[in-house]
C-alpha cells in the first residue's frame, strides 16, 4: 500500500462551493481507477474547525503503477491546470483496518501527522503507532483507519475515516466523495512480514 496526498491552500475569501461542485462533478472518474484502493476527497473550510480553506485529496494505492498512471496522467494533469502543480507528499503502507462502519459511506475524515523522534526505537515507534491503528478502528463509527510512514522526514500519517463526527486529535476534513474500486484489495493489519 502507497499512501498519497496534496494539499492545495486557497485564499481565505475563496467559495468553497466551487470545490463542492468540482467534486460532484469530477468525483466518480476514480471510481474504476486500477491500483487504486481508496481516494478520499477531502476538503476544510477555514473557521469551520479549521486555520485554511483546503482541498487535500487523499490516496490509498494499491500499486505503484496505478499511482504512476494518475500522476503521469490526465487527472492529475487537470489538477495541475486548474491549481498549479502542488507538491505530492508521499507515504510507505504500514497498515489498514476497516472499522465496525466499513462500507458506510464517510462524511468526515481525521488526518494526524506526527514526527518519529530521533533517537529511539524505530521498531518500537512503528508498533505503537500500528497498535493505534488497530484501537482506532475498533471505535464506533470508523469506516477504516490507515498508517503510513515517510522514511525520508520520518513522519507518521495516520488517516481515519469516519460515518459521522470525530473529536479524534488531529486535523479535521469533510469527505465530499470516495472513490474505492480496489478498496477489498488493500491488505487487512500489517503491511510487512508476521503479524506482531
Amino acid at each position: 500500500m502507497h499512501a498519497m496526498q496534496y494539499e492545495i491552500t486557497l485564499p481565505a475569501d475563496y467559495d468553497m462551493e466551487i470545490i463542492r461542485k468540482r467534486v460532484a462533478t469530477k468525483g466518480h472518474l476514480l471510481d474504476d481507477f486500477p491500483g487504486l484502493g481508496v481516494k478520499a476527497y477531502l476538503m476544510r473550510e477555514r473557521g469551520a474547525d479549521s486555520p485554511v480553506n483546503q482541498y487535500a485529496p487523499f490516496y490509498l494505492w494499491n500499486t505503484p503503477e496505478g499511482m504512476n498512471s494518475f500522476l503521469w496522467g490526465p487527472g492529475f494533469q487537470g489538477v495541475v491546470n486548474d491549481f498549479g502543480r502542488p507538491r505530492v507528499l508521499h507515504w510507505t503502507g504500514l497498515a489498514y483496518e476497516d472499522g465496525p462502519a466499513a462500507g458506510a459511506v464517510p462524511r468526515n475524515a481525521v488526518r494526524r501527522r506526527q514526527g518519529i523522534p530521533e533517537g529511539g526505537d524505530l521498531s518500537a515507534a512503528i508498533d505503537e503507532a500500528v497498535r493505534e491503528t488497530r484501537r482506532l478502528a475498533r471505535v464506533e463509527g470508523v469506516v477504516s483507519a490507515a498508517l503510513a510512514v515517510d522514511p525520508r522526514h520520518w513522519e507518521l500519517v495516520h488517516l481515519t475515516l469516519w460515518e459521522g463526527d470525530s473529536k479524534a486529535a488531529g486535523d479535521r476534513f469533510e469527505v465530499l466523495h470516495l472513490s474505492r474500486p480496489e478498496q477489498a484489495e488493500l491488505v487487512r493489519g500489517q503491511q510487512w512480514g508476521a503479524q506482531r
